[in-house]
């Protein structure tokens, strides 16, 4: 009996021992067959803890640039641009008033980056002072359509504050008051608009002539600021209007002509609506025509000055937003001249430009 009860004691044992072995490998069977996930989590953050998305950098504007009055601008763009020159003058006794409108209607299109042909018009009206006569008549009121010009405009932007700006153009010579049978109302409309315009589009108003001008504008733009400079060369051949009249003297008597116009511009941007501007230009003849000739000889008792011009002009320029590709930049200016031919004259000039930018 005891040894019966002996071997039901170990097999007690035994089956305890086995018992408790097979519990604890069901209870670490289920942790073990999850501990393969834990790496398969971490390697897949939640969206919460990802890293934010790197913002998009915004491409930065251009700085602002100041328009010129008389200048060419030293960029290139979709525009069209109303510009109305309106001259108040006296005649040579300084007693009698008279006046001047000159409007000229510019479009460029920019078909590349860089380059933009342009094609501008424009007329002429004088209304000159009574006393101003010719073959003992008073002088009518005339108006007069103006060479149109073709040309284009390479720009450039060699560092990042400065502009650089080439332009070529040439005009057609169909507008009025030229050849030979030119009314002398029509030919003091001319005379008269060039001054208007400061001499410094005298390409439309030498209408007897084909002229092709090359020129070039370099500008600083920066904070806002703008300085910009400009140089023209004008070379002028005659084509009409070349017949002497009975004492033998031609109506145009020049061959050719060679003219140089430059300009400096100055702006700056008080706010974003509004820049002031102002400008200094000069036009000089580097031939000598046969009308400066005689003005400077020495016999020539009354020189009128008319080897060069130089006018300054300032005045405010708006810049209104109307979309998001177009621009409105109307402008007035003031000017008057530093020296003769138009100080003698009394020359107070006020132009209104309207440029639309698209």
């Amino acid at each position: 009996m005891d040894s019966i009860a002996l071997r039901s004691v170990n097999l007690g044992i035994i089956a305890a021992v086995l018992s408790s072995s097979v519990a604890a490998m069901a209870q670490e069977a289920p942790a073990a067959a999850a501990a393969p996930a834990a790496p398969a989590a971490e390697a897949a953050p939640s969206a919460a803890e990802a890293p934010p998305a790197e913002p998009a950098v915004a491409k930065p504007k251009p700085p602002p640039y100041s328009l010129p009055w008389q200048l060419r601008p030293a960029v290139v763009g979709n525009v069209v641009r109303l510009d109305t020159a309106f001259a108040f003058y006296k005649d040579a006794a300084g007693k009698e008033s008279g006046s001047t409108v000159a409007p000229m209607l510019l479009a460029t299109y920019k078909v590349t980056e860089n380059l933009a042909p342009l094609v501008r018009i424009g007329v002429a009206q004088n209304s000159p002072p009574s006393s101003v006569m010719a073959a003992g008549k008073p002088v009518d009121s005339a108006v007069n359509f103006l060479n149109p010009v073709l040309g284009a405009t390479y720009a450039l932007k060699p560092a990042k504050p400065l502009r650089l700006a080439f332009f070529l153009g040439l005009t057609v010579p169909i507008g009025s008051g030229g050849g030979d049978d030119a009314k002398p109302a029509n030919k003091t409309a001319n005379a008269a608009g060039i001054r208007a315009r400061s001499a410094m589009d005298n390409a439309m108003f030498a209408v007897n002539d084909f002229t092709v001008f090359p020129g070039v504008d370099f500008a600083y733009v920066s904070g806002g600021f703008t300085a910009q400079v400009e140089a023209t060369v004008l070379q002028l051949t005659r084509v009409k209007g070349d017949k002497k009249n009975a004492m033998g003297v031609a109506n145009n008597p020049d061959k050719s002509k060679t003219n140089l116009t430059i300009g400096l511009h100055v702006g700056y941007f008080v706010i974003p609506m509004l820049s002031l501007g102002a400008e200094i230009r000069h036009q000089r003849w580097l031939s000598t025509p046969k009308a400066v000739e005689a003005d400077e000889a020495a016999a020539n008792m009354t020189p009128q000055g008319l080897r060069d011009t130089t006018t300054w002009a300032v005045g405010p320029r708006g810049h209104f937003k109307l979309s998001d590709s177009v621009w409105f930049r109307p402008g007035v200016s003031f000017s008057m001249p530093l020296d003769n031919p138009m100080k003698k004259a009394s020359y107070k000039v006020v132009q209104l430009d309207l440029p639309i930018a698209f």
